[in-house]
């Protein structure tokens, strides 16, 4: 529940910090005083919609902070949690700032946050309903949400198969819709395949083909270069091998005699021992050497076939083996694509089928909680004056939804012997505050919501009512009050009457300014409120009914 909440510089508030209680709060004042500011400033710490007129004339700035004491219950903890917000000794600090230029700012426990994260928080801590809330009966969809919120359905199952369905569905028409363009393809990718097989390349291929080519190109020089160094290191009478071998027989002769030339001897002996390797090398390569210009025909026939791959393909090898391996995963791909729509069609129809069953299936839970609210409304106008009224949930098969397969309609009889018509065409707008104060009871009791004590905000929905049923109205607040904070802002006393903590909401001039001022109200000066909220006069007879009203209210 709200615990506290402080406001600066918003529209006519300059200052203002409130401290709130549990049970019933009423905000009473003059026309245009400014408590609807309150509940604005509120609706912003709700992730509500900021604009620049908030903010007050000559600030560069408005804030808007609130703490907020928790809901019991694992929940609604798990759910603040979820979205990251801390949690300190059972509050948390939300804040709003909304700057000159428009943009605003948004904090929970003193950390940066968006106000959608505000909005989805918002749920969890309370609740504002006003006159424009009114407009929300009109919508279908937001009846369906109100029928659900009442009795908590299993939408999550029906949304998560919905989605399979819609997913499997959107794949099937684009394996459709792309038929042709797969067909074309297939041939492209066949041709591509086709030819790149016909030529067969190998890795590296290309670079054992291209030294290949160069030594056929150039054998008669290899012959040579390769012949006049074997004759120069071993084959002539005077080659580099028989100068060495005499060289190191002269050596042998010295070291007999100088054993100190020795080691000459020895590396003499291992300059031989390589040149006669060298040569045996030389004496095979020669060997090997043979001009074959069939053979250099068909080299450089292989490095064209090569080479055109590599101009369509990727300019390499690796890039055409690439392309290649590539190419023929589409054909398959494409080759198998009958089979694949098989596969999906199949998908398709069963997740058509296992949602159908899942939606049916909440379909039947919503009529069954639909009957329950029509006798709990039906119970809640009796008790607001309107007890001939009769509600009904209409319900009709829409499109498929993420929220199922039904559309609703609230529907009223407000008179004996009528049809029950839609809301917008026959409640008027006291009966509609009242159906509105109806259904908010009963969801903000019902399931879950009945264990969380949140923040419940009625602004004016008393619009259009008085008497005996402004009387029951403000009876039924309290009663509301008892499990759920309650704040609402009232011009009726007979609502005024029955509250636990009563605030007035004033204009005043300040500084050559006007400012709206918020004070707690108690003893005399509750009963003098509630007097002018009467007859807008301090009269003894006022002062007496006023009374009454707080002692009728304290009762109960």
């Amino acid at each position: 529940m709200l615990v506290e909440l402080m406001v600066e510089n918003l529209a006519v508030i300059e200052r203002l910090r409130v401290r709130f209680h549990s049970g019933f709060h009423v905000l009473s004042g003059e026309t245009g005083s400014g408590k609807s500011i309150v509940v604005d400033a509120l609706g912003l710490l709700f992730g509500g919609r900021a604009s620049a007129e908030m903010v007050r004339t000559g600030c560069e700035k408005a804030r808007v902070s609130g703490i907020f004491e928790l809901p019991e219950g694992a929940a609604a903890r798990a759910r603040l949690e979820s979205l990251g917000v801390p949690i300190e000794e059972g509050e948390i600090l939300l804040e709003r700032e909304i700057l000159a230029n428009g943009k605003s700012r948004a904090f929970a426990a003193s950390r940066p946050v968006t106000a959608g994260l505000l909005r989805d928080l918002a749920p969890v801590l309370g609740d504002i309903h006003g006159q424009h809330d009114q407009q929300r009966l009109f919508d279908r969809a937001e009846q369906l949400e109100m029928l659900d919120e009442f009795a908590p359905s299993q939408r999550e199952p029906v949304s998560s198969l919905f989605e399979a369905w819609r997913a499997a569905r959107e794949e099937l028409d684009t394996l459709d819709h792309t038929e042709q363009e797969r067909l074309r393809l297939a041939d492209l990718w066949s041709y591509q395949v086709r030819e790149i097989e016909g030529v067969s390349p190998k890795a590296g291929e290309d670079e054992s083909l291209e030294h290949e080519r160069k030594l056929l190109q150039n054998v008669t020089r290899l012959q040579e270069n390769a012949s006049a160094a074997y004759e120069a290191l071993y084959d002539s009478p005077a080659s580099a091998l028989v100068q060495v071998r005499q060289a190191h027989k002269r050596i042998d002769d010295l070291s007999r005699i100088d054993a100190e030339l020795a080691p000459l001897g020895e590396s003499l002996g291992s300059v031989e021992a390589l040149l006669q390797d060298v040569s045996y090398t030389l004496r095979d390569y020669l060997g090997k050497l043979e001009a074959d210009p069939a053979r250099l025909d068909q080299t450089e026939s292989r490095l064209e076939a090569l080479a055109r791959l590599k101009r369509k393909y990727g300019g390499t090898l690796p890039a055409v083996l690439e392309f290649h391996e590539t190419a023929r995963q589409k054909l398959d791909s494409a080759e198998s694509a009958e089979e694949r729509r098989m596969e999906l069609k199949a998908r398709v129809d069963q997740a058509a089928k296992d949602y159908k069953a899942a939606a049916q299936k909440l379909s039947e839970a919503r009529r069954e909680a639909a009957a329950k609210l029509e006798k709990r409304v039906e119970q809640e106008l009796a008790g607001l004056a309107m007890d001939r009224t009769r509600f009904r949930i209409a319900f009709s098969e829409g499109p498929w939804t993420a929220n199922g397969l039904d559309t609703v309609e609230f529907l009223i009889a407000p008179n004996l012997g009528e049809e029950p018509r839609a809301l917008d065409r026959i409640a008027s707008g006291g009966e509609l505050s009242r159906v509105a104060l109806a259904l908010k009871a009963c969801i903000s009791s019902s399931g879950k919501a009945s264990s969380a004590r949140r923040t419940l905000v009625f602004d004016e929905v008393d619009a259009g009512i008085g008497g005996r049923a402004a009387e029951t109205v403000g009876r039924r607040l309290k009663q509301i009050a008892a499990s759920n904070q309650v704040l609402c802002v009232t011009h009726l006393a007979q609502i005024a009457g029955f509250a636990d903590h009563h605030y007035t909401v004033e204009k005043r001039e300040s500084r050559g300014r006007t400012v709206a001022a918020i004070e707690e109200l108690e003893g005399e000066a509750r009963t003098r409120e509630i007097s002018r909220m009467l007859s807008g006069q301090l009269t003894p007879e006022a002062l007496k009914h006023a009374e009454q009203l707080i002692r009728q209210g304290a009762s109960g």
